[in-house]
């Protein structure tokens, strides 16, 4: 399909395909993409598939792909657009499901953690004491009344980037970009992972997270071009008394 992405958009099977995934939103979410493409030169240059793969889920998922909103991103890497979920965009997925209360996840800065209930191991919450972040946390609550909390140091994030992004470091990564959100977003996804109740939309943005979007798989361009299958999204079991998902598919990227 090259890379002129212009191009494609004007082909009437790919309108079609979006206006039969978005209806009447379709021509906004085009726009959206082509607003994208043109302020990104990195993006410019990457393969027009692997562009129109990564909207092309982000339309399926129905989540906006403007920046601005952080909902679900198409980022370039070594010549390939990858599909990215955002905060916003897990969260958004999460309350579809009618099953949570709440969802948050943030920075947790210095002396407002004092530590953990050795019994319960949930965090005990402290003053702050400086602007200085020392790790994230993310909480949920089910409408059930079961809650869950995670925290994550910020060695232990600077840790996980390392071992899960070959960007690391380089200046055009997210995690150089915009720390605080890629971040956040990983204590999300482990939090969801362990005890969330996942939808197969919420499995599957998850699974699809910083990959290559095709029509049957998602390629990890960014963790060593690891590929998995995409019928392997479904989470297999959920207790419906704790919220917690008993088998699940874990991809940290």
């Amino acid at each position: 399909m090259g890379n002129n992405l212009p191009a494609l958009l004007n082909s009437e099977v790919i309108k079609n395909r979006f206006n039969e995934v978005l209806g009447k939103n379709a021509a906004g979410f085009m726009s959206a993409l082509l607003s994208v493409y043109n302020g990104n030169k990195q993006l410019q240059e990457c393969d027009g598939r692997s562009i129109l793969g990564a909207a092309g889920l982000a339309a399926t998922l129905k989540l906006s792909i403007t920046p601005s909103l952080g909902q679900a991103y198409v980022m370039p890497f070594k010549r390939q657009a990858t599909f990215v979920i955002g905060v916003k965009g897990l969260i958004q997925l999460a309350h579809r499901t009618g099953k949570y209360v709440a969802l948050h996840a943030g920075k947790v800065k210095e002396g407002e953690l004092r530590g953990f209930n050795p019994i319960t191991g949930e965090p005990e919450l402290g003053e702050k004491i400086s602007e200085n972040v020392v790790g994230y946390v993310a909480y949920m609550r089910l409408n059930n009344g079961f809650e869950k909390t995670l925290y994550m140091t910020l060695a232990e994030i600077e840790e996980h980037a390392k071992k899960y992004s070959q960007s690391y470091g380089k200046s055009f990564s997210p995690w150089t970009t915009n720390f605080d959100a890629m971040a956040s977003k990983t204590v999300l996804k482990k939090l969801l992972n362990a005890w969330g109740v996942l939808s197969a939309d919420m499995a599957e943005a998850m699974q699809a997270d910083q990959s290559v979007v095709d029509r049957n798989t998602f390629e990890y361009v960014d963790n060593g071009g690891d590929v998995q299958n995409r019928e392997e999204i479904y989470v297999d079991e959920v207790d419906t008394e704790t919220g917690e998902v008993m088998e699940a598919v874990e991809n940290e990227v």
